[in-house]
């Protein structure tokens, strides 16, 4: 694989597990130092030896993006770590609970805008002085086709990924003369922990998923974290203020 990345600076929020896990490793697979932050402590470090074991440079970084404090070390730790930040996936995000909008709890409301919207927003704030010192620099919020279409019963989670969609062009607008590109993606049915959650490993509820997927199958997170890798890369340089679907056809 080239290593087009380096002696680039690497963030991926939510990178312990999933679609952040698979980013941080394509990160530093095209030769990139990463850091990989998640408020659940992975104390196996298995992502970070995943990666040294194949030679690349790794980090773990525990933080709650919802809390600014927490948000504003992390991102102080990875300058005085490794002296800049030249990417930053915003990918940490809670699927929160199902109800319809009349359910919908005041707590999983506050929870899912907390995490979802208020953490790429923090995480925006916290990453793009340092962008802006460095003179340039590429985020990548993580959507989901729940921030271009509407889902039944869950009303916080698709209105916290509309609002991704909407931060992200208005940053992308922002930023656009001062050398700083942030676009989205928003993944459709990938094959996570979060979807065996939400189907309780039910091989029928799965079919049903699936069925969802005009390609037949699920994604894979690798599938999402190239989509991700390629909007850092130069290959994109005139790409900025998209919600770059990777989602097997769903939004056609």
């Amino acid at each position: 694989m080239e290593k087009i990345f380096e002696g680039k600076v690497a963030l991926v929020t939510g990178g312990s597990f999933g679609i952040g896990r698979a980013t941080a490793i394509a990160f530093a697979g095209r030769g990139a130092k990463v850091v990989i932050a998640d408020m659940l402590d992975d104390k196996e470090n298995d992502v970070v030896k995943f990666i040294q074991g194949e030679g690349g440079t790794a980090a773990f970084i525990k933080c709650n993006v919802s809390v600014s404090a927490e948000v504003g070390k992390m991102t102080e730790q990875i300058i005085s770590t490794f002296g800049k930040l030249d990417f930053a996936f915003n990918n940490a995000g809670v699927e929160g609970a199902t109800a319809i909008t009349h359910e919908c709890s005041e707590e999983n409301w506050d929870k899912t805008l907390d995490v979802n919207l208020k953490g790429i927003w923090l995480c925006m704030k916290h990453e793009i002085p340092y962008m802006l010192k460095n003179g340039k620099g590429v985020i990548v919020n993580c959507a989901s086709v729940a921030g271009l279409n509407g889902f039944v019963g869950l009303p916080a989670y698709v209105a916290s990924k509309h609002a991704v969609v909407g931060l992200t062009k208005t940053s992308a607008l922002e930023y656009a003369k001062n050398n700083i590109r942030v676009n989205a993606v928003c993944p459709g049915v990938i094959h996570t922990a979060m979807i065996d959650r939400i189907t309780g490993k039910d091989k029928e509820v799965e079919k049903q998923y699936t069925s969802m997927e005009p390609v037949g199958r699920m994604g894979t997170p690798e599938e999402v974290a190239e989509a991700v890798v390629w909007l850092c890369s130069d290959a994109a340089s005139f790409i900025t203020g998209i919600a770059m679907p990777v989602d097997g056809g769903f939004n056609a």
